[in-house]
């Protein structure tokens, strides 16, 4: 728990543990099973400050100005600067896997009850084949 708070990766921890990044991740899991209500409440406020930091980054990266280099010059299209849309696009996909973890971590995303509704009847349908030639 202490490494993985400290921002180690399961493979990191298994390698130290002297045991595989599978094994040290079922360790996690069941440790995290393990711990009272307030433990877990302390975690959730750890990892909610780590992402909001994280998350704060994300946001200055997507406000800054990105402009093209090529081969070390800055690319220019009518003497003004070509924007590069690439770092802000990584800014906002970071942004979209910060919230998706924060609402992971908090419970946010609960399953949606879903209603299917059968006729009973199976429709087989055979491509490529001239049914007349079967009989």
């Amino acid at each position: 728990m202490r490494l993985r708070r400290q921002g180690q990766t399961f493979e990191e921890i298994g390698e130290q543990l002297g045991v595989t990044r599978q094994r040290a991740h079922q360790i996690y899991w069941q440790t995290l099973r393990e711990i009272p209500a307030q433990q877990v409440a302390e975690y959730r406020a750890e990892q909610a400050e780590r992402l909001d930091e994280l998350l704060r980054k994300a946001h200055e990266v997507l406000q800054r100005r990105h402009i093209t280099v090529s081969n070390g010059q800055v690319v220019r299209l009518d003497g003004q600067p070509v924007e590069d849309d690439g770092p802000t696009l990584m800014a906002i996909k970071t942004i979209l896997a910060i919230e998706e973890r924060r609402a992971k971590l908090f419970g946010l995303d609960t399953p949606v009850k879903q209603q299917v509704e059968v006729d009973g009847g199976v429709r087989y349908e055979i491509v490529g084949v001239d049914l007349s030639q079967l009989q």
